[in-house]
């Protein structure tokens, strides 16, 4: 239970920090915690924890499809903003990421 508890302090804390330089305007900081490399580090303790090999291989697979997820849809939002209001861009990379997502799984099988 209390390791629970612990995750559940590390996830708030990251969105403290978040809302944190968003407020403050710290641009730097604030986009780089867009793409934090500590969840994907906490992940990757769970996954050896409870994965064998073979499983945390096909995982790190799949975090290979979702990285460029995530660069096309930072790209996205970053090249719509150009055209419409931010909350659109997201809306938007959200349809685009659904898209990639999809067609990967059509042509994967």
């Amino acid at each position: 239970m209390i390791d629970y508890l612990i995750k559940f302090v590390l996830g708030g804390s990251i969105v403290v920090l978040a809302t944190y330089f968003s407020k403050t305007k710290n641009i730097f900081l604030s986009g780089i915690i867009t793409t934090l490399p500590i969840i994907t580090l906490l992940n990757m303790m769970l996954q050896i924890k409870y994965m064998n090999t073979q499983e945390f291989h096909l995982a790190q697979r799949s975090g290979i499809l979702g990285a460029f997820g995530l660069v096309l849809f930072v790209a996205s939002c970053y090249v719509l903003t150009t055209w419409v209001r931010p909350v659109y861009a997201i809306l938007f990379g959200i349809l685009i990421l659904f898209l990639y997502f999809w067609m990967y799984k059509q042509v994967a099988g």
